[in-house]
């Protein structure tokens, strides 16, 4: 007899609570998520190519736009995968040790994106948003800068990894969620295609190559969760699904709070960045509570 768990809803389980079985339901979503993925990976090379087409920078409504992504990310984060993830291990572990592994779980996933932030050369914030190739320059200077921007897209490829695995994850267990976190880590991707491209076109006066160094970089994300999928796939218990879920829960507000937020109040105010917030948890507040 087949057995729905929680934490992987539009899934169907066929193992026992035990979780010796992988979960052969993980295909029904799969082809959705993974288009998902790869938009959010694609958002990356718009970022750029808004940065190359358009001398025209609106600070605020980026900040904004930063922000609010943030707060659908921490509200989807801490009203839906933590405990999808706290329900399916309480169903194999028991409620006790399931709550206690959920908990291990979330800050490993926090743990594994500040390792990444020490081993990796910051990508900033693509702080030359105003500037041209014709501007004068040193070649130091030029150097300099497309030594930035190729760590950049290094950083952010290694770091778009597990937000694909995040983004896939969350649309395989539940489509519906799985889009509202697509779109708000494609508006978090969106300056770092800026950050790439940037420094890049500034310093080789290349539109081509700061575009495809970017969107290269944005394809680690698609590479990312097809890589978790051929991984877990034949291992993809209940047990092992909320030990992952538990993890893109940290990774999520990991990323909310060391990049999506600094980024925010460095584009606009503080008000405005507390503003985009709380409006972030109240849209997915309010499509959890009308779509559920």
């Amino acid at each position: 007899m087949q057995r729905s768990y929680a934490g992987c809803d539009h899934v169907r389980c066929a193992s026992a609570p035990t979780g010796g079985h992988a979960l052969p339901g993980l295909d029904q979503h799969v082809h959705f998520a993974l288009l998902l993925t790869l938009f959010t990976g694609l958002s990356t090379g718009i970022g750029s190519l808004l940065g190359l087409l358009n001398r025209s920078f609106n600070p605020r409504l980026l900040a904004l736009s930063l922000s609010f992504s943030a707060g659908v990310m921490i509200q989807v984060s801490f009203l839906e995968i933590f405990p999808k993830a706290r329900t399916a291990l309480s169903a194999v572990l028991g409620v006790r040790a399931g709550y206690l592994w959920t908990t291990i779980a979330f800050f490993a996933g926090i743990a594994l994106m500040a390792a990444l932030d020490q081993v990796l050369p910051s990508h900033g914030d693509a702080p030359l948003l105003g500037l041209h190739p014709s501007q004068s320059a040193s070649a130091e200077e030029r150097s300099t800068l497309l030594r930035m921007g190729l760590f950049s897209a290094l950083a952010i490829a290694i770091h778009n990894f597990p937000e694909g695995l995040a983004t896939f994850m969350a649309a395989v267990s539940n489509p519906r969620f799985g889009f509202s976190i697509a779109m708000a880590i494609a508006i978090h991707n969106i300056p770092e295609g800026l950050a790439i491209s940037a420094p890049v076109h500034y310093a080789t006066g290349n539109r081509a190559l700061a575009f495809w160094l970017s969107f290269a970089s944005g394809l680690a994300e698609p590479l990312g969760a097809l890589l978790g999928y051929v991984l877990l796939r034949s291992v993809l218990t209940p047990l092992v699904m909320g030990v992952v879920f538990g993890s893109v829960g940290g990774v999520m507000v990991y990323i909310c709070l060391d990049e999506l937020l600094p980024a925010a109040q460095r584009y606009g105010t503080h008000h405005q960045m507390i503003a985009g917030v709380i409006a972030g948890m109240v849209v997915m507040s309010t499509s959890l509570l009308f779509l559920a």
